[in-house]
């Protein structure tokens, strides 16, 4: 019995072509392996990158919602500063200050609904209460409880009402 030559005795033994193809096989082997190697790693900066701006940016946002909230902090300071010398101010400071917040939600994108009279949605209302009122139609909003901010999907949350109920 003979013994068939080793790979590498087998490659040697071919002609020169067969051999300048593997190494030419190989070299490619290589060169893709460093495109691949090369992809990941931008890959992975650019996920780090994604992440950084990400945090960047939530950052701006928390910044800027807390700087549409301090004009409204400091009418409250100077109403309490103010509520010891004449106590019938203070309320009208208030609903001044409560009109500020509203708008600087409503800046936001996140403006105030009435849906009083409107008819009940389960995606913008939740029922706490059912009422039976003459000459009202059935799932009528009778009143709001808690009011909802923002509408659709930029909802911070929906209107708590109480809704009629036909008898």
């Amino acid at each position: 019995m003979s013994e068939e030559p080793r790979d590498d005795e087998a490659v040697r033994q071919e002609p020169d072509g067969l051999q300048e193809r593997v190494t030419e096989l190989q070299d490619e082997v290589a060169e893709l392996q460093d495109r691949w190697r090369r992809a990941l790693a931008d890959l992975d900066n650019l996920r780090k990158r994604v992440s950084r701006d990400a945090s960047r940016v939530r950052e701006e946002e928390r910044a800027r919602a807390a700087a549409e909230w301090l004009p409204v902090l400091d009418n409250l300071e100077r109403a309490l500063e103010h509520a010891g010398n004449d106590p019938s101010s203070v309320a009208e400071g208030l609903r001044a200050i409560h009109e500020q917040a509203l708008d600087v939600l409503a800046r936001l994108g996140f403006p105030r609904r009435d849906d009083t009279g409107a008819r009940f949605d389960p995606a913008r209302h939740e029922a706490v209460g059912v009422l039976s009122q003459e000459g009202t139609p059935d799932g009528t909003v009778l009143h709001v409880v808690q009011p909802a901010y923002g509408d659709g999907e930029r909802q911070l949350r929906p209107a708590t009402v109480v809704v009629s109920k036909a008898e």
